[in-house]
């Protein structure tokens, strides 16, 4: 697998950080992150990342959505990270989901998962 650019929404800064170090173990590098929709939204536009992993709640909105943006200027690879799951499920039945917290191999195979699904891997 190529090393990604990604882009980490995610509002809890030390969930950001491990995430980072953790995609830097993985040979990715973390282009930007992202706290709000918003910022998610402008970072995906300026950083033009390989790839997105998204909290799916976030204090002032939601990641589901704020992907959902960034999905709208074209197709990126992309997985979702939650504590709960299930609501995400029946929204988006298809997506790729690693439940928090995660092991390092979960977060690999969530990946290759989603580069798949994309046809990019």
């Amino acid at each position: 697998m190529k090393s990604l650019r990604v882009l980490v929404i995610e509002d809890d800064a030390l969930i950001a950080m491990m995430l980072t170090d953790v995609l830097s173990d993985l040979g990715h590098g973390v282009c930007a992150t992202a706290a709000t929709p918003a910022e998610a939204v402008a970072a995906a536009r300026q950083q033009g990342p390989d790839f997105v992993i998204s909290d799916v709640k976030l204090r002032n909105g939601s990641g589901v959505e704020a992907v959902e943006e960034i999905l709208r200027s074209g197709p990126i690879p992309h997985m979702f990270m939650t504590g709960d799951p299930v609501g995400l499920n029946l929204r988006l039945p298809n997506a790729v989901v690693v439940r928090k917290p995660f092991a390092t191999a979960a977060l690999a195979k969530a990946i290759e998962k989603a580069l798949g699904a994309a046809g990019a891997s």
